[in-house]
């Protein structure tokens, strides 16, 4: 992982996936993360490759401009960054994403697209799930990305 430009930057916000399984939702986060300067960690297993065609398509030549790792769990990332707010996003809570306050260098965390994330996670961490809303009952989720670009505009939001 590199940073860019200077030795003191921090990324505004981190984005999480927690073993992605889509290319090109895991592409199109990579060039959000690239354009609103966000870090980008992707816990492991992937479903994919990361020198998968379709993945380098979707985000273009945006992977050299995304501060990005992969970790082989949830974990093992934690463990490395002790600081910082987690924030687990989930159609499973009622807490609404505006209801946070997103500090500089929180973590965002979402799960996988078939799934999301684990259920026995979001219990640990009730009071830091957030959720996108949504006006029609019939609707089950947004698509990662979609969600993802929402969050992180709403956290740039708050921090600006």
């Amino acid at each position: 992982m590199s940073a860019p430009g200077t030795a003191e930057f921090q990324a505004p916000l981190r984005v999480v996936l927690v073993e992605p399984e889509i290319p090109p939702n895991t592409g199109n986060i990579a060039r959000l993360c690239a354009a609103t300067r966000c870090e980008l960690h992707l816990i492991e297993p992937l479903g994919f490759e990361l020198s998968d065609r379709t993945l380098k398509r979707a985000g273009m030549d945006y992977w050299k401009q995304c501060v990005w790792r992969a970790w082989p769990n949830l974990e093992a990332l934690q463990a490395a960054y002790q600081q910082g707010n987690y924030w687990y996003l989930t159609t499973k809570t009622k807490r609404l994403i505006w209801d946070a306050k997103f500090q500089r260098g929180d973590f965002l965390v979402f799960g996988r697209e078939t799934k999301g994330l684990p259920e026995p996670l979001l219990h640990a961490h009730e009071d830091c799930c957030l959720t996108l809303p949504m006006d029609n009952p019939e609707s089950r989720s947004l698509n990662l990305a979609t969600s993802v670009s929402a969050a992180v505009y709403e956290g740039l939001r708050q921090l600006r």
